[in-house]
C-alpha cells in the first residue's frame, strides 16, 4: 500500500504545483516510507509514496504508459494481476516492468473504467486521461483502501488521508456537526460525508470523472442478496467455500517481500493462518495482541493455534496506560472521533510487525460480516421471535444460547432480556430494524450534545438518513441478508476497516490484506441460504465447518468473543488522569462549544473514578474524549491557520 495525493485546477500555479504535492506527499510518509514522487502538466498533479511490496525495482510512481497519455498513481494491490498480465501479453502487449500498477494502465488504455470489474483487489488510485483531459478516480469494492477530496476556490484536491489537504493553501479543519451525530449513532460517517466538513469520501465501490469543472460520482459495484426465497445453494457449498478461501488467501501472498499474518486466537484469523501456512512455502510469521487484563486476553488461544499450525508467533502486551497514551495519535491517524479504544492495541500490534521487518499481512477481518458472525445477527433474530411469540416459554432458553459467555443467568437478568428483546417488536418492517438497539445504546452520548449543537443539528435524524440510502430491493431480501448488508457497506469500511484497519496498520507503514473480502467469497456467501450462515443461534456456520481439520476443533467450538479493549477504564490511571483532565477541561469544552460541559464533568468524574462501566458511559464518554481530541489535533494544535474554505 501507499499514500497517494493531487489535485485538478487552475488556481495551482506550475510554479508552485511540484512544492505544493510534495508538501501533501510528505504528510502521507507513514504510508509510503519507501520512495516518493510527484507529475505535474498544467493544471493537474499526482503525488506518491510508496512502500515497495510488489515490482521493488521498476514500480516507482506516479507511472506514466509508454506514450505518456496515462499516469497513475495508486495505492493498493490487484492480486490477479498474474493472470491479467499474461491475458495482456496475449493479446500483444508489451510490459516495461514488473508491477500490478502497469497492468491498470493498459487495461484502461483497452476497456476504459470498465476495467475496474477486472480487477481483484483494495486499491484506490487516481488516473489522469491526457488525451480526454479528465482525472479518474476509484475506489475498491468494499472499501479496504481509502480516498478523500475536497474543493477549495474550484481546485479538486484528492488524497489517501485529509491531512494532505492541510498543506493546500486556504484548507482549514471544521469538525462537521452531522457527521459527529452519525458517528453517535451509527459508530461512523455516511459517505460521502466524514468528520471534516467540506471533505468528502469517495463511499466503496464508487467512481468520479473529474473534467473541468464536472465531477460525476457513480457506483461500479454493490454487495448484493438473492431475493428472500430465491437461494439457489451450490451442491457442494462447504467444499466449494474452501476451495475459494484457499485461492483467495494463496493470491493475497503474491508479494516481493515476506507476508505474515495476525493471529487473534479467534476462527478468522485461525482460518487464514492455517491456510496460508498451508500454501505459503517455508515457516509464516504471525502476530498477536495480548492484554494484560485477563478479561480482554486471548493468550492462551493464540499459542494454541499457533502451536497446532506451526507458526513462529510474535505477540505484543498491552494494557491500560499504553492505550491512554497512544490514544491522542490514534485520533490523528484515525482522522475522526471514535467510540472505542480497539484501535490502539492494534497500533501496536503494526508497529511490532515492522519491528521485525515485515510489512505485509493477512488479516481475518470481514468474515463476521460476509458468513454473520456478530451478535447482533443472533439478537435481531431473538428480538424477532420475541415479537411474534411474545409468551413464549423458550425465551430463557434463548438468552443462554446467545449469551455462553454470561457465567449464570439469573431471574432478573432474563427479565432485564425478555423486556431488551421485545422493545421494537412493532417494528418488524423497519429497515433498520436489527441494528435499533445498537443505535439507542450509542445516542446516550447525544444527551450530552451543548445547546449550540443541539440547535444546529435541528431535527436532523442520522437512522433516517441511513435508511434513505439503502438499495431499492433492500425489502426485498431475508432479514439476515438486511442486517449484513448494514455492516458490511457502512460499519465495516466506516470504522473496521478505516480505524481499526487501514490507519492504525498505515501507520507504521503495514499492508493488510484481507482473503474474506475478495469479491468472489463475498459473492458466494451472499448467495447461500442463510441457514448455512446461521443455523438456529448458532454464528458463521458454514465457515466453521470448512474450517474444520484445519484449525483445532476447540477454536471451531467455542463461542465468539469479539475483539475488546480496555475503553474508560484506560484513563482511570494515575499516568492517563492529567491529560485527561486537560482535554475535558471546561475551557477545552468552551472551545469546541459540542458538549455540555457541566454533564461532562459529572462524566469524566465517573470515569477516572473507573465507575464509568455501564455501556452508554463508555460509549459517551469515548466519543466525548475522541471528538476533544479530534478539535486538538486538527484545528488547535495546528500551526498555520487559515481562513475556512
Amino acid at each position: 500500500m501507499c499514500g497517494i495525493t493531487g489535485f485538478l485546477g487552475s488556481t495551482v500555479s506550475t510554479d508552485a504545483a511540484a512544492p505544493l504535492l510534495k508538501s501533501m506527499t510528505v504528510a502521507l510518509c507513514h504510508r509510503g516510507p519507501d520512495e516518493k514522487g510527484v507529475y505535474t502538466a498544467p493544471g493537474v498533479g499526482l503525488g506518491h509514496a510508496r512502500l515497495s511490496v510488489v515490482g521493488l525495482a521498476d514500480g516507482k510512481q506516479p507511472m506514466a504508459a509508454a506514450n505518456g497519455d496515462l499516469v497513475i498513481s495508486y495505492n493498493g494491490e490487484v492480486f490477479n494481476y498474474v493472470e491479467l498480465r499474461e491475458r495482456l501479453q496475449a493479446r500483444g502487449r508489451r510490459f516495461l516492468t514488473t508491477s500490478d500498477t502497469e497492468v491498470i494502465l493498459h487495461l484502461y488504455d483497452e476497456m476504459g473504467t470498465a476495467c475496474l470489474d477486472e480487477l481483484n483487489g483494495d486499491f484506490a488510485f487516481a488516473l489522469w486521461d491526457a488525451r480526454r483531459q479528465n482525472l479518474w478516480l476509484a475506489r475498491d469494492r468494499i472499501g479496504v483502501r481509502p480516498l478523500y477530496y475536497t474543493e477549495i476556490r474550484g481546485t479538486l484536491f484528492f488524497a489517501s488521508e485529509i491531512k494532505a489537504f492541510m498543506a493546500a493553501p486556504g484548507f482549514a479543519a471544521e469538525l462537521d456537526p452531522v457527521a459527529l451525530d452519525q458517528i453517535f449513532t451509527l459508530w461512523a460517517p455516511i459517505a460521502p460525508r466524514t468528520a471534516f466538513k467540506g471533505v468528502r469520501e469517495l463511499p466503496p465501490g464508487h467512481m468520479m470523472i473529474a473534467q473541468g469543472s464536472s465531477r460525476t460520482v457513480s457506483q461500479w459495484w454493490r454487495m448484493e442478496f438473492p431475493r428472500d426465497g430465491e437461494f439457489k445453494t451450490p451442491e457442494r457449498p462447504v467444499e466449494q467455500l474452501g476451495e475459494l478461501l484457499e485461492d483467495a488467501t494463496r493470491i493475497r501472498l503474491r508479494a516481493d517481500v515476506p507476508v505474515g499474518a495476525y493471529l487473534s486466537g479467534g476462527l478468522d484469523s485461525s482460518l487464514i493462518t492455517a491456510l496460508a501456512a498451508r500454501v505459503a512455502p517455508g515457516r509464516l510469521e504471525t502476530f498477536s495482541v495480548g492484554f494484560r487484563s485477563p478479561e480482554h486476553d486471548e493468550s492462551l488461544w493464540q499459542a494454541e493455534v499457533a502451536e497446532k499450525l506451526g507458526v513462529q508467533n510474535h505477540q505484543v502486551r498491552c494494557g491500560e496506560d499504553e492505550i491512554a497514551a497512544e490514544f491522542p495519535t490514534i485520533i490523528a491517524h484515525t482522522e475522526c472521533p471514535v467510540l472505542r479504544t480497539a484501535p490502539a492495541p492494534l497500533y501496536q500490534l503494526a508497529s511490532i510487525v515492522r519491528a521485525n521487518g515485515m510489512k505485509v499481512v493477512l488479516t481475518g477481518e470481514g468474515a463476521d460480516e460476509i458468513f454473520a458472525g456478530y451478535d447482533i445477527f443472533q439478537e435481531a433474530a431473538v428480538r424477532r421471535f420475541c415479537a411474534r411469540q411474545p409468551g413464549s416459554t423458550r425465551r430463557p432458553l434463548l438468552f443462554r444460547r446467545l449469551y455462553p459467555y454470561l457465567p449464570q443467568l439469573q431471574h432478573q437478568s432474563v427479565d432485564y432480556l425478555a423486556r431488551f428483546f421485545s422493545t421494537g417488536g412493532d417494528g418488524l418492517t423497519d429497515p433498520l430494524f436489527s441494528h435499533r438497539p445498537r443505535m439507542r445504546s450509542t445516542a446516550a452520548a447525544k444527551l450530552f450534545y451543548s445547546p449550540d449543537l443541539k440547535y444546529t443539528l435541528g431535527d436532523y435524524d442520522a437512522a433516517a438518513d441511513l435508511a434513505a440510502q439503502l438499495p431499492g430491493d433492500f425489502r426485498r431480501w431475508h432479514p439476515l441478508n438486511q442486517a449484513q448488508y448494514l455492516e458490511a457497506r457502512f460499519l465495516l469500511p466506516g470504522y473496521i476497516l478505516s480505524s481499526q484497519g487501514d490507519r492504525v496498520m498505515m501507520a507504521h507503514g503495514v499492508e493488510g490484506r484481507f482473503p474474506f473480502l475478495d469479491h468472489r467469497v463475498i459473492a458466494f456467501a451472499a448467495g447461500l441460504q442463510p441457514e448455512l450462515k446461521m443455523r438456529g443461534l448458532r454464528e458463521k456456520f458454514i465457515l466453521k465447518e470448512a474450517a474444520r481439520g484445519l484449525v483445532p476443533d476447540t477454536v471451531v467450538n467455542r463461542p465468539k468473543q469479539p475483539f475488546r479493549a480496555p475503553d474508560s477504564q484506560a484513563f482511570s490511571t494515575p499516568a492517563a488522569r492529567a491529560s485527561t483532565e486537560t482535554v475535558l477541561s471546561e475551557g477545552a469544552l468552551a472551545e469546541t462549544g459540542l458538549f455540555n460541559s457541566a454533564m461532562v464533568e459529572r462524566l469524566k468524574v465517573k470515569a477516572i473514578n473507573g465507575r464509568a462501566t455501564s455501556f452508554k458511559d463508555n460509549t459517551a464518554f469515548m466519543g466525548i474524549l475522541s471528538a476533544q481530541l479530534w478539535h486538538k489535533v486538527f484545528v488547535t494544535d495546528q500551526p498555520n491557520r487559515t481562513e475556512t474554505k
